[in-house]
């Protein structure tokens, strides 16, 4: 269940207004960190639209479809959700999850 959660911590890396775009360049750029029940989870996007975390144990494809940052995991289908917008890198913000809330900061 935590892996399920945390792959959907990733999807939530997602989507929104125009300027939000900024934030999943700026995701996709630096990758982040999601903090969840205690748990920092790291991330990591390849310019050639891969995604990785947990240590390699989350991998998956990312791709940016005009404002949305969505994403597949082998433990989670394709998703795309909103980010706020204008973060940028050392920005912290929270997410909500099915499981509960969850904090990103881009790295």
């Amino acid at each position: 269940m935590r892996k399920y959660v945390l792959a959907m911590g990733l999807l939530v890396l997602a989507a929104a207004t125009p300027a939000a775009a900024d934030t999943g360049q700026e995701i996709a750029a630096h990758g982040a960190t999601l903090k969840f029940q205690g748990a920092d989870v790291v991330f990591a996007f390849t310019p050639d639209g891969k995604v990785s975390g947990m240590n390699g144990r989350i991998n998956g494809t990312w791709r940016i479809d005009g404002d949305k940052l969505c994403s597949a995991t082998n433990t989670a289908p394709e998703n795309c959700l909103p980010l706020p917008a204008g973060k940028k890198s050392g920005d912290s913000f929270d997410i909500e999850l099915p499981a509960g809330t969850a904090t990103v900061k881009i790295n």
